[in-house]
Order: structure tokens, then sequence, then C-alpha cells
């Protein structure tokens, strides 16, 4: 499938979804890697699931979220 083809999926999907912000496939990756980490995937297997080869590239991709960076916060202080 060609970029464009999928960029075209994606307006798609998202205009039947209500959607009015441009989504690109780049935004998806990280929603997919963001979403794997808070949810206690080891970062060693999003790394294999995004295809990096240095685990510093899937940090960038992989943010954990405000809520979750307390509770570590919290468990460990």
């Amino acid at each position: 499938m060609s970029i464009d083809n999928l960029r075209y999926i994606i307006k798609r999907i998202s205009n039947q979804a209500g959607i009015k912000k441009s989504i690109h496939p780049h935004q998806l990756r990280h929603s997919y890697a963001t979403h794997l980490i808070n949810n206690g995937a080891p970062l060693e297997v999003i790394q294999s699931l995004l295809g990096h080869e240095k685990s510093e590239t899937t940090k960038i991709y992989a943010q954990l979220s405000g809520k979750l960076r307390h509770e570590f916060y919290s468990k460990y202080l």
C-alpha cells in the first residue's frame, strides 16, 4: 500500500468519525507506542513492533501519560 493510499484511508475514516483535525500516519505511530507503554508493554516489545534498531528512537515515540508519571513518582519517592 502506498503512503498516499494510507493517507486517503485515514482521512476517510477520520471524516466518518467526525474528527475535524488532520491526522497523519506518523502521528498514529506515536499514538500506538504511547498507548502500548501506558498499558504496560515493555520498551523492548514496543521497539520491536515499531521496527526501531535503537531504544532511544522508541523512547521518542513512547511517552508516559502525566497520570502514570505521577503514579511512578509517588511510588518510588
